[in-house]
């Protein structure tokens, strides 16, 4: 087995931690955007226009 540099296993080490907030970051967007749509529909539900 071949030795790594130091700056290949600083990106392979790295890679997965920034692909993780990336999920993170995606599945929060997506359960804030549900919320968002969530609230217009309920709020719109409970106003009478006529």
């Amino acid at each position: 087995m071949r030795e790594l540099s130091a700056e290949t296993r600083l990106h392979l080490y790295d890679r997965p931690v920034s692909r993780r907030s990336g999920t993170g970051f995606h599945t929060a967007a997506v359960y804030s955007a549900f919320a968002l749509i969530a609230a217009v529909v309920f709020g719109t539900l409970s106003v009478h226009p006529f």
